[in-house]
């Protein structure tokens, strides 16, 4: 047995959740065939939400966050993989229901670990949870038929982490990318990142969404919600569709059927954490061979893990643009 560093989220009575950092036996680590040193994990708004009261996400304290895990392997059970191998692993219940990534160590069945090619772990932490959402929303256009000749590509909630990877993929594979941001201090990267326009939230305020809209997008990359959505799917194209990941903005979707009767317009629900283990490997050599974003570099600022706690209210509260690498190891 070795003892490990690990932040560690307590429920308080009085202070609601606390994350402190702590020296643990690994025997903590929950059950699994692959042990992982954990060189990155990331921050995402649900990493967030695990060290909020009342934010829904965690089973149960304590609990080690962060969805991303990021590192090689330090033991395995499994014929599926070596000591060395750099691997990945997020989804499922991980750093939610089980023990994530803001520890020196990790482990979890093999069935829920993914073996890198070409990408460093570096890469991988930075790409996570959120590049992988918008991979997934990338894959669902294409697959959907459509092309950059079919028009522009509306991104919601362009700033964060899933917005500006799609923006960056898109812009990439030669669509016409319309980026929707609330925030003015992010334009300057989202046009580094490809943007060919760039626009306030949407709808404006006190814009009326329409039954039906002016159809203007071929897609929507939505990570918002509530009325933003609604506005998305009213103003899609003919047989438009949007990849809808996210409830920045709210979990509500006032709309009608009429964007899906009159328009044939698709809502696609993008959910990255129940992705069967194959489909998730699957994507991940996507993203090893023409999916991985090009500026990658540009919209990541990386941290140490011993940050995480003064970091991790900002992103819940909006604070955050593009995507923020955890360094685990030699971070504390």
């Amino acid at each position: 047995m070795a003892e490990i560093t690990a932040l560690v989220a307590h429920e308080d009575a009085e202070k609601g959740v606390v994350l402190l950092q702590e020296s643990l036996d690994d025997s903590a680590l929950p059950e699994g065939d692959v042990t992982i040193a954990v060189d990155y994990s990331s921050v995402n708004f649900k990493d967030g939400l695990a060290v909020t009261a009342g934010g829904g996400v965690a089973r149960s304290y304590p609990l080690i966050p962060g969805i991303d895990v990021a590192g090689t392997v330090s033991s395995s059970t499994s014929p599926d993989f070596a000591v060395g191998d750099p691997v990945v692993a997020h989804g499922y219940d991980i750093g939610t229901g089980r023990h994530g990534g803001y520890a020196e160590a990790a482990r979890y069945p093999a069935d829920m670990v993914v073996k890198l090619g070409n990408v460093t772990t570096a890469q991988a932490a930075a790409i996570g949870t959120a590049g992988f959402t918008a991979a997934m929303s990338v894959e669902a256009i294409r697959a959907h038929g459509i092309t950059p000749d079919d028009g522009p590509i509306l991104v919601t909630g362009a700033s964060g982490g899933v917005g500006s990877v799609s923006v960056d993929l898109l812009a990439a594979a030669g669509y016409h990318v319309v980026a929707s941001t609330g925030k003015a201090a992010a334009h300057e990267l989202l046009e580094q990142l490809g943007a060919a326009e760039i626009v306030g939230r949407l709808p404006e305020e006190g814009e009326k969404v329409r039954v039906l809209g002016k159809a203007k997008w071929a897609a929507v990359v939505d990570c918002v919600g509530g009325q933003t959505l609604a506005y998305a799917l009213s103003t899609l194209k003919y047989r438009g569709l949007a990849a809808a990941s996210g409830l920045a903005g709210a979990a509500d979707l006032p709309t009608t059927v009429h964007p899906f009767i009159l328009r044939g317009a698709t809502l696609a629900g993008i959910d990255s954490v129940l992705v069967p283990i194959a489909e998730r490997r699957a994507i991940w050599e996507r993203i090893d061979a023409d999916l991985l974003p090009p500026h990658l570099d540009l919209l990541t600022r990386e941290i140490p893990v011993s940050e995480v706690p003064e970091t991790l209210p900002s992103i819940i509260k909006g604070g955050v643009t593009g995507r923020i690498r955890v360094k685990v190891a030699g971070g504390f």
